[in-house]
């Protein structure tokens, strides 16, 4: 069966770069449309209807043997697109550790770290309301301790899950290296760093647009 791969996406966000990663790394085909979230381009009658009822990107567009399947959540499109390939470790509790840093992304770090970087980069300080001023300071806490746990892991790992590297890379890296974005400062995590650069030479690396 053969498929193909289209990513509805805005080429800004971190959890769309995630599946492009993905699909560079694996050498994997992958078409994209684009949408701009500013202007409510996911939130349009058709998108709803077509493409994602809940408004959000990315999804990942699969198309095989004449039938269209819409997949939402990017750690959910990154794990179909590399089931049964090198990103996802065979052993069983490998893999479970791989989607604990996974979860860990979703509840500890996107919320943090990403939601600063959009904050300060897309909406601008200035026109932040005073409840997202207010959970400021506790989103740079609560992103420093995600970056703290990481740099404890990978002080004695080259990657997340180990030797090698996994989808918990590719889902903690889409952010992590754009965290200077929402005013964090990975001077402050040095074994972050050193993984952000083994990262950026892996084999079909692509950068985030």
């Amino acid at each position: 069966m053969t498929e193909t791969y289209t990513l509805h996406e805005d080429p800004r966000s971190g959890n769309c770069y995630k599946i492009k990663l993905t699909a560079a790394l694996l050498d994997l085909p992958l078409d994209t449309r684009q949408y701009d979230i500013m202007k409510g381009e996911t939130r349009t009658p058709e998108f709803l209807a077509t493409v994602n009822p809940n408004g959000r990107i990315p999804v990942l567009q699969i198309e095989a043997d004449a039938e269209s399947h819409f997949l939402p959540e990017s750690n959910a499109a990154c794990w179909y697109l590399a089931s049964g390939s090198r990103l996802i470790p065979d052993h069983r509790y490998a893999q479970a550790d791989m989607l604990r840093w996974m979860f860990f992304e979703q509840y500890n770090h996107e919320p943090n770290i990403a939601t600063l970087r959009f904050w300060f980069e897309f909406v601008g300080k200035e026109k932040l309301s005073d409840q997202q001023r207010a959970q400021i300071m506790p989103k740079k806490i609560a992103g420093c301790d995600a970056l703290r746990v990481m740099d404890g892991q990978l002080e004695n790992s080259d990657f997340l899950c180990g030797e090698a590297v996994t989808l918990a890379d590719i889902a903690l890296f889409a952010y992590t290296h754009v965290a200077a974005d929402g005013g964090f400062d990975l001077g402050d995590f040095p074994h972050v760093q050193g993984w952000i650069e083994r990262v950026c030479n892996l084999s079909g690396f692509v950068a985030m647009e």
